[in-house]
């Protein structure tokens, strides 16, 4: 009876033993995915939760203090498009874009319930080789300047209203004119050369 209890306890000791190391490893494990986690990855998983159902604005600190509260519907490899929430832009019924490059922002305003989302891994084939993963801003705003697209970049300082001319590397040329007009010779006002770093977002 004596022999029983020993080998018993010994048994309890190493399956004890075995489980402490797997959640040691596991612990390790985690620590180490959540250490490689980037903004744009905690982003991109609040995304697919809100496409799931969620549906949830998020608030945005931006550069210069400014806020932003939105739906983000689309993330790139440097930027983000969002559908702006109207019940934080005094219920506006027309639905306006956004366009937010992710340098641009300094931090998010989460709910625990949105923290406790953005740090959920995400499935290895979910958004696996997505073209929009690869797009960068420039590629983006080449489209906005061959559709005519009329835009208002909102700078730190500043808004501009006005039509995108053209785009560098890592800047683009923009014809201002009036918000009620379209780009004709006769309604710009000025041209403008904006860096993309010094864009706080596109509002579309």
């Amino acid at each position: 009876m004596r022999w029983d209890n020993l080998f018993s306890d010994l048994e309890s000791q190493l399956e004890y033993g075995l489980h402490a190391e797997e959640n040691d490893l596991h612990d390790e494990e985690e620590r180490l995915r959540l250490g490689r986690l980037s903004l744009r990855d905690r982003l991109l998983q609040l995304a697919s939760v809100s496409e799931r159902g969620a549906n949830y604005s998020i608030s945005f600190v931006l550069l210069g203090g400014g806020t932003l509260s939105a739906i983000v519907k689309t993330i790139g490899k440097d930027w983000f498009a969002a559908d702006l929430d109207p019940s934080a832009s005094g219920g506006t019924r027309r639905q306006r874009q956004c366009i937010v490059p992710l340098t641009a922002v300094q931090g998010l305003s989460l709910t625990k319930r949105q923290i406790r989302h953005s740090l959920e891994p995400r499935p290895s084939h979910e958004g696996a080789g997505a073209i929009t993963d690869r797009l960068g801003l420039a590629f983006l705003l080449r489209d906005l300047c061959r559709r005519r697209t009329a835009i208002e970049v909102v700078l730190a300082t500043e808004s501009v209203f006005g039509t995108i001319d053209r785009v560098g590397r890592d800047h683009f040329d923009i014809a201002v004119h009036d918000a009620t007009s379209s780009r004709r010779e006769v309604e710009v006002v000025g041209y403008r050369l904006i860096a993309f770093d010094c864009v706080v977002l596109f509002r579309v």
